[in-house]
């Protein structure tokens, strides 16, 4: 279970935001990006200064996420839906690691869902995960008793918010499958998608997760650690738990798990070590600096 509003449990060491944007910093009083009324606005290391700013009068959740983890997106829909119920008292914002690499260094994640509270520009640990939607309005609602106790009262105007981050709609039906856990429903919707259009980077992406989400269900991690740890050169126990670390953000947990592996196997044992591991880096995607250090521990541990 997720445990709520524990300082340091999302993020590690000092938490620096201050410097991401060298953009004009906006008032107090200044709208949001997207607008003043959105509940939910996105947020990139080019605008972070001006949505940080603005939690000087509305306090913010800002959830963590990654786009080639769906389920952190599904979460963030939740916790949208949570703050949608709150009387505009405090915005939404959500980052994506994979393309805002200096909001992922500042904040220092280790996996993703993270939540965080932003009040007067400073920054709340919240919790790692994910949480039922009754944890996160407790947890929200007690971040609201903080920022009153701070005096940071505003309010957004959400009579009139706007839809954000539509998605296509194949795509918003496989989100809608995995929310359900339906994951058969959700790899068909992307395949269909790329039927319609084969270089869809989304649709690839969301369709790899799934066939790894497919891999891991009903698996135990307790008990695939314990078979991984009594099997140290199983290829298919190893693999398992990279899996299971990926699938829960735990990217470079996964990464070095397989490299070691690579390093003690030799013959078909170790081409499939490497060949696992090379479908997570393609996975997780080249831009990421975690599989670029991983590539470069790869070559060290085959030569």
């Amino acid at each position: 279970m997720t445990q709520p509003a524990v300082p340091g449990s999302a993020t590690r060491g000092a938490v620096d935001l201050t410097g991401l944007s060298t953009a004009p910093a906006a008032s107090a009083s200044g709208a949001a990006p997207g607008g003043s009324d959105q509940v939910h606005v996105k947020v990139t290391d080019e605008n972070f200064t001006e949505i940080l700013n603005r939690t000087v009068r509305v306090p913010a959740v800002m959830v963590v996420v990654s786009s080639r983890l769906p389920e952190s997106v599904v979460y963030l829909g939740e916790v949208v839906e949570v703050a949608k119920t709150m009387q505009g008292r405090l915005q939404v914002v959500s980052v994506d690691v994979d393309t805002n690499p200096g909001i992922l260094r500042a904040l220092q994640v280790q996996s993703v869902p993270v939540t965080v509270g932003l009040i007067q520009a400073q920054v709340v640990p919240m919790f790692a995960g994910v949480a039922p939607k009754d944890q996160v309005r407790e947890i929200l609602t007690q971040f609201l008793d903080l920022a009153v106790q701070q005096g940071v009262t505003g309010r957004i105007e959400v009579a009139s918010a706007a839809p954000s981050d539509e998605l296509p709609p194949l795509h918003q039906e496989a989100y809608d499958a995995i929310e359900r856990g339906d994951l058969a429903a959700a790899a068909a919707a992307y395949d269909q998608a790329l039927v319609q259009d084969p270089k869809d980077a989304d649709a690839l992406a969301g369709r790899a997760t799934v066939a790894l989400m497919q891999r891991t269900e009903g698996a135990d991690l307790a008990a695939a650690r314990a078979a991984a740890a009594e099997r140290p050169d199983d290829v298919a126990a190893q693999t398992l738990v990279a899996d299971l670390d990926l699938l829960g953000g735990h990217v470079e947990d996964a990464f070095g798990r397989l490299i070691d592996l690579v390093r003690r196997t030799s013959g078909d044992e170790r081409t499939a070590a490497r060949q696992h591991l090379t479908e997570l880096f393609d996975l997780v995607g080249n831009q990421d600096e975690r599989v670029k250090r991983g590539r470069t521990a790869l070559m060290s541990a085959l030569f």
